[in-house]
């Protein structure tokens, strides 16, 4: 039952790919938004001179419960952290949709539940912002540098499954990814195919 919904939701992924995608190596598109957790307005522009990580969720989907539930998510946030890189998830699921929370106080909650360790959240209801980035399943990933540049999207690994089992064999392209970075190398993989459930967004 459990790989059927996955196959489910990787058809509907494939099914919310309309949305323009931003060109790997090409400026992060800037945006405004309230986190979560403190309740203040930023910007991405606010982190120029960091490394930002961006990272689409909806925990009702299997492909993020499998990350999170083995806390493979939390720690990948915990040690970006670690090293100066700023976290941002993001959920673009639409009211009445798979993931939505009603209000800022039920998102804290559940981060709290889950562990989660990202720096921001964001409740992109209206889905500006995954359509700005073309986000089309959860996970999808994106890094952006310290010049604001996009330098990776795609997929969290290569082992597109619902198998916690699949993570410690799996390539992490994140990982690899912010390494690269902190090593002052191009990233060698920039851009994947995300895999998961497709983006909630609004009908």
């Amino acid at each position: 039952m459990k790989r059927f919904i996955a196959a489910m939701c990787l058809m509907m992924a494939a099914a919310t790919s309309a949305h323009a995608q931003v060109a790997t190596g090409s400026a992060a598109p800037d945006f405004k938004a309230v986190d979560a957790l403190s309740g203040k307005e930023f910007s991405l522009s606010d982190y120029k001179g960091k490394t930002v990580v961006l990272e689409w969720v909806n925990f009702g989907c299997p492909f993020v419960v499998k990350h999170y539930g083995a806390k493979n998510m939390q720690k990948l946030q915990a040690d970006a952290a670690k090293d100066g890189v700023v976290w941002i998830s993001v959920n673009s699921g639409a009211e009445g949709k798979q993931g939505y929370f009603a209000s800022d106080d039920e998102a804290r909650k559940a981060l709290s539940e889950q562990g989660a360790s990202a720096a921001r959240y964001v409740r992109d209801v209206s889905g500006a912002i995954g359509k700005a980035y073309g986000a089309k399943t959860t996970p999808n990933m994106y890094v952006i540098d310290a010049k604001g540049t996009l330098v990776y999207q795609g997929a969290i690994d290569n082992k597109p499954s619902v198998d916690k089992a699949d993570i410690a064999g799996a390539t992490n392209y994140i990982t690899t990814a912010l390494a690269e970075l902190a090593a002052g190398k191009p990233v060698s993989t920039p851009t994947t195919k995300p895999y998961g459930c497709g983006v909630k967004y609004a009908d």
